[in-house]
């Protein structure tokens, strides 16, 4: 490994290993960037990735958008929620382009762009687990700049409900002294008041879907 990595510094080669202990530690000092599971399908891989976050950080998980039904559990999902859990780790997408909608191409091409603009937060920000996927309907993440400036969310909601409770997120990592704009809606909360109060999930009617907010401090 280490003539290899010597002999070419510019390649980001990533580890892999069949079965279990994909993650290991003498390897991720060659390889910082590691296959995460083959198990692609979204819903399982909120418990992969939320687990391997408890002692890795979110930018060695390799992560991948895959084709819908899953090709492993059969199991139906949107390509916005496949797209959050994948862009939670180090995004790459493995499906037959050929095949894809004109609609669901324009979407990843989309997909794609936003995540180059928020990469950075996801790679060298602080990441936050929010929501527990082992213990509730829900999960959630969220990372922050390290000026504390800039906050990504994304949360899940696994099963929907015939009568939806209502359910608020709190983040972590914030600066309580200012003031975020809610990039997709344009409302402003203190930073103390998304931390100690949160703000509203929104209610979503429909399995395993997706909610990712984008946060910015303003002046």
């Amino acid at each position: 490994m280490e003539k290899l990595v010597s002999a070419y510094p510019d390649i980001l080669f990533e580890a892999c290993s069949s079965g279990g202990g994909r993650f290991d530690a003498g390897m991720a000092y060659y390889m910082p960037q590691i296959w995460t599971s083959d198990d692609t399908d979204a819903v399982d891989r909120m418990k992969i990735q939320y687990g391997t976050s408890l002692v890795y950080p979110v930018n060695m998980m390799g992560a991948h958008v895959s084709v819908s039904p899953n090709e492993q559990n059969g199991r139906y999902t949107s390509l916005a929620t496949r797209y959050a859990v994948a862009m939670s780790g180090d995004l790459g997408y493995e499906l037959d382009l050929t095949k894809l909608s004109s609609e669901d191409s324009l979407e990843i091409e989309k997909e794609i762009n936003d995540y180059k603009k928020l990469r950075h937060l996801i790679q060298f920000g602080d990441f936050y687990r929010l929501k527990s996927p082992f213990s509730s309907n829900q999960a959630a993440w969220n990372f922050v700049s390290k000026d504390q400036k800039e906050v990504l969310v994304m949360n899940f909601n696994i099963m929907s409900q015939s009568q939806s409770v209502f359910t608020q997120t709190k983040l972590y990592g914030l600066n309580p002294d200012l003031d975020y704009r809610d990039e997709n809606t344009g409302q402003i909360y203190g930073g103390d008041e998304l931390m100690e109060v949160g703000y509203y999930d929104s209610v979503m009617k429909q399995d395993f879907a997706a909610e990712v907010k984008y946060f910015v401090a303003v002046d």
